[in-house]
């Protein structure tokens, strides 16, 4: 169970700060060691550059947060410059230490006006929702609303400043109600971003969600289930909540690819320097075309997520000689 919110803030915020001030102080003697030769150091040295900037950005906009509060700016959208620029050096930092690329293509490339956006992605391995979240605000100028696990809270930049923008913490269960409900009054220029598989991605989870819908006594939904090997089939709940309660917004999926590998720390010990870019496919759906009927709606959505699994399996196909 999550501890109360002035618990976790009590307990994590000054432990962001004490371990950011290991970090500073650890630095110098860390770096002298991993610039020694060998390949291993050469990595550590990369993931501590990292480490580094992800401590140092987070603390500053914790104490961002903090100044707004001061002067009672709990509810500013100033919260939202604050996510960027903290989204923003993570991600030029993995670009710069981890070797990240990512490509996008697809049919949207941000355009179709103001418009409000119901983004619905995929979920496969570490930071796809801050590489999401970095596009929507920095390329696509977007405010991103976001469903989020409650356990994210732990996080206290995400704790503060996430609470203090549109955005939605859920637990099992509980997620269609509060996904509706912060769908409601999405306006222009904004984004619901949704991950309908509930988690991210791996062949396990993908198991035990067919065997649920088999449970359930949705066979075709399994059926169609078994078929894609790269996803989880996606949950329809909070995303008929938000098709519900934001009718005029258009609907953008997220297909990606180039993360899958990177579940566990040791993954991501073994894959960094990457050595291949992360590939996305975004395509947009008007608001006039998504049906209007519930069942329509379902087969709709995994119309969209066979899509997405056909796109992963392309991407991964051997280069013709």
């Amino acid at each position: 169970m999550l501890p109360p919110r002035f618990v976790r803030r009590l307990v994590c915020t000054p432990l962001l700060f004490a371990l950011t001030l290991l970090v500073v102080v650890l630095f110098p003697v860390g770096y002298a060691v991993t610039s020694l030769a060998g390949r291993e150091r050469r990595r550590a040295r990369r993931l501590l550059w990292f480490t580094l900037t992800w401590g140092t950005r987070e603390t500053a906009a914790v104490l961002e947060c903090g100044w707004l509060w001061l002067r009672r700016r709990t509810h500013d959208d100033r919260h939202y410059d604050i996510i960027r620029r903290y989204v923003g050096a993570l991600y030029a930092s993995a670009q710069r230490r981890l070797g990240l690329r990512v490509k996008v293509d697809g049919t949207w490339d941000g355009s179709g006006g103001d418009r409000p956006l119901i983004v619905l992605s995929r979920h496969a391995g570490p930071g796809d929702a801050l590489l999401i979240v970095h596009h929507l605000l920095s390329e696509y100028r977007r405010r991103p609303r976001v469903v989020m696990k409650a356990l994210l809270q732990l996080d206290p930049c995400i704790d503060i400043a996430a609470n203090r923008v549109p955005n939605v913490f859920v637990t099992p269960g509980g997620a269609a109600g509060a996904v509706g409900r912060l769908a409601e009054g999405l306006g222009p220029g904004e984004a619901l971003l949704i991950f309908p598989e509930g988690g991210n991605f791996s062949p396990e989870r993908r198991r035990r969600a067919i065997r649920r819908l088999a449970r359930m006594r949705r066979a075709d939904e399994a059926t169609r289930a078994a078929a894609m090997r790269n996803v989880m089939p996606p949950r329809p709940g909070g995303v008929l909540a938000a098709l519900d309660s934001a009718p005029s917004a258009d609907v953008v999926f997220v297909a990606h690819c180039g993360l899958d590998h990177m579940a566990t720390a040791r993954d991501i010990w073994r894959r960094v320097p990457l050595t291949s870019p992360v590939q996305a496919r975004w395509w947009r759906v008007p608001a006039e075309d998504v049906p209007r009927d519930r069942d329509a709606r379902v087969s709709w959505l995994y119309e969209n997520w066979e899509r997405a699994d056909a796109w992963i399996s392309a991407q991964r196909a051997p280069a013709p000689k």
